[in-house]
């Protein structure tokens, strides 16, 4: 049940009456219009910009179109009154026995209430974390973990089928460096003194993959020229380091369908696939590129280099994919793989890329369109640092990992229900701040608490029902006479539940599941009002005494608040707390 939709229903009936009354003409656009809550909920309990969007068309006044929309409204029984505010907005309020049945409708729904059938089972593609595998992830590939894991379950809950991928960057130079440096650990595993120079990992997590090669291969690379073992380690130690990445996203409760090998591109004829369809469409060619704007760097120099034409698909200028010395650039064997998830069926692509990405966006955007002829769209999110805190200082890095802190070190500290929901209480593109002591504090200035504590709450409610004798099962609390929720706070909590299936929808819609974080705790904060209001209000306790009728609707109340609750957090990854401890 989606109360916006259906009365964005009776909103398009009135239109199209005023049409056939010819108050409006007949060929409008009604796409645009929208239904919403006003953003001051002092004005009523849903408004319309139908008046605003429709007047430039229409060739009419704005405030004509809502006082004739207002009187159409109006005949309702649904609608109590629409009054037309400033230059033509509409706000309209709705009789109380909406927001009481709606109490039922999401108990009978349960957990399917706000699912949406909005992705029409269209594919979906969600690439996310995609660390190069030379360690293990650190709290910048956390905060693109969960994002990505939770925009791929809103996508699932609003329709569409979604693959769920991680791109294993195994065909650079940065796994030789892996290689190289477990190559040390192994060599000090055979009680050599080994120096770790510049450019080469020192972290303490490759001494048991050193340790881990020397049990397989004994002495056999020891004292070796690279040539002889680089290849063998290399894929060694990827091998290995997968199995860390692998755990590290278990840990955190992420989930990964697919994992594609970087490596695999190459020598099997994919780069040089996706060139040749580029080039048929007349979009590679030979050329140089202007130096770069600003101080020319020193290096520089006029180099012909094989070009990919991104400018006539969006990009500001055009991409090498060929060096001067025949080898392929980065830009390549991503459009490759882009190519591949083209060609895999996928309607849709998402990325979910570092901050330090932002340069990458046009040119693959630009790789997609021209790959799939502008029928595969390509949206690029970009997850801004994290700064850690404890103890009102900065996080010191993890001796283990080297030189940076890793999400094992996040997780160890607050586990990772906390780690998932505080990644989410920014948006995306936002930098945030990761506070130890602040995400742990038990109070509403936490949001994880806030929301966790009102599940919580809720539960304490149906147990402490269950011990007074009082039948709580879902069938029967759907059933409860609704009519006795009349006091204004819980109808506050019932209109709040009532925007959960238009939230998510919109969610999925600009791919933000920020959204759903911030929505939890906008409810939360409606319960806690409604339990607090009890403490002073004893005919608003959710138990009365020697009144069974009036305690299951107002438990029912609390009940649906639960599963509007354990929705959200399933979204974002977050198992819902039955006691705080």
């Amino acid at each position: 049940m989606n109360l916006f939709t259906e009365m964005r229903g009776l909103l398009i009936e009135a239109l199209k009456a005023l049409q056939v009354e010819g108050t409006l003409p007949d060929d409008l656009d009604f796409k645009n219009v929208a239904m919403e809550p006003p953003r001051d909920p002092a004005h009523g309990d849903m408004a319309t910009n139908a008046a605003m969007v429709l007047a430039k068309p229409a060739k009419m006044k704005a405030r004509e179109i809502a006082e004739a929309l207002s009187v159409r409204l109006i005949e309702d029984s649904r609608v109590t009154s629409a009054e037309v505010a400033g230059p033509g907005f509409l706000n309209m309020r709705l009789d109380p026995s909406l927001w009481q049945s709606l109490v039922s409708a999401v108990i009978q729904s349960g957990s399917k209430y706000g699912r949406s059938d909005m992705g029409g089972g269209k594919r979906v593609n969600v690439e996310y974390v995609s660390a190069n595998p030379t360690g293990p992830l650190h709290v910048g590939h956390t905060r693109g973990a969960v994002f990505g894991d939770a925009l791929a379950s809103l996508l699932d809950f609003v329709g569409f089928d979604v693959t769920r991928e991680y791109y294993i960057n195994d065909g650079g130079s940065q796994v030789d460096v892996l290689a190289r440096s477990v190559y040390l650990r192994y060599l000090e595993a055979h009680g050599q003194e080994v120096v770790f120079v510049d450019g080469t990992y020192p972290g303490e997590y490759l001494i048991e993959v050193g340790k881990a090669l020397k049990s397989k291969v004994d002495d056999a690379y020891v004292n070796q020229p690279e040539e002889v073992w680089l290849a063998d380690i290399r894929e060694f130690s990827t091998d290995a380091m997968m199995e860390l990445i692998r755990a590290d996203l278990q840990a955190l409760g992420v989930v990964i369908d697919v994992f594609y090998s970087e490596k695999s591109l190459y020598g099997t004829g994919q780069i040089e696939a996706a060139l040749r369809l580029l080039n048929s469409k007349g979009l590679i060619y030979e050329g140089v590129l202007e130096p770069p704007k600003g101080k020319k760097p020193e290096d520089w120099e006029p180099r012909e280099q094989t070009l990919f034409k991104s400018t006539e698909h969006g990009d500001d200028v055009d991409r090498p994919v060929k060096k001067s010395d025949g080898s392929w650039t980065y830009f390549a064997p991503d459009i490759a793989y882009h190519y591949d998830k083209v060609s895999r069926g996928f309607d849709a692509l998402i990325d979910v890329f570092g901050a330090d990405h932002g340069g990458y966006v046009k040119r693959m955007k630009a790789a997609v369109s021209a790959l799939s002829d502008g029928k595969v769209t390509l949206d690029i999110k970009l997850t801004q640092l994290v700064k850690l805190w404890k103890n009102g200082e900065p996080f010191k890095m993890s001796k283990r990992a080297g030189n940076f802190v890793t999400l094992r070190d996040v997780v160890d500290q607050v586990g990772p229900d906390v780690t998932r929901f505080v990644m989410l209480t920014r948006k995306n593109d936002a930098p945030l701040d990761f506070d130890f002591d602040k995400v742990l504090a038990q109070s509403k200035d936490n949001p994880v608490f806030y929301v966790q504590y009102a599940h919580a709450r809720v539960c304490s409610v149906l147990r402490n029902a269950e011990t007074a004798g009082i039948i709580t099962d879902d069938t029967t609390l759907a059933a409860a006479d609704f009519s006795l929720l009349n006091h204004n706070a819980e109808i506050d909590v019932a209109k709040k539940l009532a925007e959960w299936p238009r939230l998510v929808e919109v969610s999925g819609r600009t791919n933000e599941p920020h959204r759903i974080a911030f929505y939890l705790y906008e409810l939360a904060s409606e319960f806690h009002a409604l339990w607090s209001r009890g403490n002073e209000e004893l005919s608003v306790r959710f138990i009365q005494e020697d009144a069974i009728a009036t305690s299951q609707a107002k438990i029912a109340l609390a009940r649906a608040v639960a599963v509007v609750i354990s929705a959200g957090l399933g979204i974002l990854g977050v198992t819902p707390s039955q006691e705080m401890r």
